[in-house]
């Protein structure tokens, strides 16, 4: 089982074409829809679906994939249901990005302040970011800088933010889903 987290534009036709090309690594990809506004309330309702999701599946490698706002969510949703996340272009400072898209994008700090301390050394090696040189919206190397002591990069020459095309690490992701 694989689920996907859309970015802040939820209603993205890119959205259809990334769950079709995760379905050649499983057929079984869930999508997860949030309202993107409502950070306190989008974790809650992550949390709660992304653990249902997993229980009530059989899958001994289930694996939750993001883009962009859903690769925030991804990595931390993946790591407190103790599942391994992909990330593709993650926004990891939403509430610098956020300001005028949301009411309240602070929320996002209070939310990273909140979730378990130095997660990400605890998280370590479960989670595969793909960077795009060429995303028009955030500073790919400031992640790079900020995810490279834990986490495995791969870069990604032609996409640009919204990561149309996920079919060339297809097969990285699906080796990463299956490690034991």
């Amino acid at each position: 089982m694989i689920i996907y987290l859309h970015g802040f534009d939820s209603t993205s036709p890119g959205n259809h074409e990334k769950i079709m090309q995760l379905q050649f690594i499983d057929p079984d990809v869930r999508f997860i829809s949030y309202s993107t506004l409502h950070p306190r309330h989008d974790m809650q309702y992550l949390l709660k679906e992304v653990d249902k999701a997993v229980h009530q599946e059989g899958d001994a490698n289930p694996l939750i994939c993001g883009v962009g706002l859903g690769g925030f969510w991804a990595e931390r949703i993946g790591f407190l249901c103790g599942i391994r996340q992909v990330m593709f272009n993650p926004n990891l400072y939403p509430e610098e990005h956020m300001h005028g898209k949301i009411d309240r994008p602070e929320e996002y700090r209070d939310i990273a302040t909140k979730c378990v301390e130095d997660f990400r050394d605890k998280n370590r090696n479960r989670c595969l970011a793909v960077l795009s040189r060429h995303d028009e919206v955030l500073d790919s190397q400031r992640s790079a800088e900020l995810l490279q002591k834990y986490y495995e990069i791969v870069w990604d020459e032609q996409q640009t933010h919204k990561f149309k095309n996920i079919s060339p690490h297809l097969q990285r992701i699906k080796a990463f889903k299956t490690l034991a």
